[in-house]
């Protein structure tokens, strides 16, 4: 299959899974025309969180704020922090990442770049965001609850939410949308959503999408699989009338 570059690759949800992002870069192989982007959520849950920020930072790889980054903001900022937030976000992944640094202590200068991350990059055809939007929003209106952890009223959109821009997005693992399979993606209206749950045991898939050739390149963070597919190969499309709002919300958290 014939390649077009520069290129422009989003990079789905990591959490912490940095040996298994190295490998599916090294499948990638982006050059320095290239452009890399990430949606977020890079820490908890995984093991190396702090080595995907390292590289992340370190490459310049543009990336946009996940609810897990806003967790961690949220916890360190807050002096009166309740014990049982604290532990709710521990158990979300949060003790990983603090095991993940060197005397379990997060560095000033990763948490200044967590709170310059932006909540979405827009790239003229595609727009990049972790969670989705608010469709009764304005894109000025959108906040940072909504854009990092907004789920069902934005999957169940009937008609896409801008007319000439896909929306990219990860926070919710596909699997958990109705009738798709472990390490599928999933679109839907005016969206696409690549995060295949590289930390669930159901799947373990890391996700990159070449935006530009519609490649996808996954690698399964637990047994090492790599594979790379025509983007209609990987998509399962989604009927927004099937989107159950009780759905659990923790599920692709």
């Amino acid at each position: 299959m014939s390649e077009t570059s520069p290129r422009r690759i989003v990079i789905g949800d990591v959490h912490g899974h940095y040996e298994g992002l190295m490998t599916l870069l090294e499948a990638i192989t982006p050059n320095l025309d290239d452009q890399v982007y990430f949606l977020g959520d890079l820490i908890d849950r995984g093991p190396q969180s702090s080595e995907v920020v390292n590289f992340v930072k370190q490459n310049n790889y543009p990336c946009v704020l996940g609810n897990h980054e806003q967790m961690l903001l949220s916890i360190l900022n807050n002096k009166s922090i309740s014990s049982s937030t604290m532990q709710a976000w521990l158990y979300s992944g949060g003790q990983a990442t603090v095991s993940s640094y060197h005397d379990a202590i997060i560095p000033d200068e990763h948490l200044d770049w967590f709170k310059a991350l932006p909540k979405y990059i827009d790239l003229g055809d595609i727009w990049l965001t972790h969670a989705g939007v608010d469709p009764a929003k304005t894109v000025a209106e959108q906040t940072a609850e909504q854009l990092c952890w907004i789920r069902d009223e934005f999957h169940s959109i009937e008609k896409p939410y801008f007319p000439d821009k896909q929306i990219i997005i990860g926070h919710t693992i596909t699997f958990t949308l109705p009738g798709v399979k472990p390490g599928k993606l999933a679109q839907g209206q005016g969206w696409l959503d690549i995060d295949t749950g590289a930390y669930h045991p159901r799947s373990g898939w890391l996700t990159g999408l070449d935006v530009t050739n519609n490649l996808v390149y996954q690698v399964n963070v637990y047994k090492r699989h790599l594979r790379t597919l025509l983007l209609e190969e990987a998509v399962t499309a989604i009927d927004p009338r099937k989107i159950n709002s009780d759905r659990r919300h923790n599920k692709g958290a």
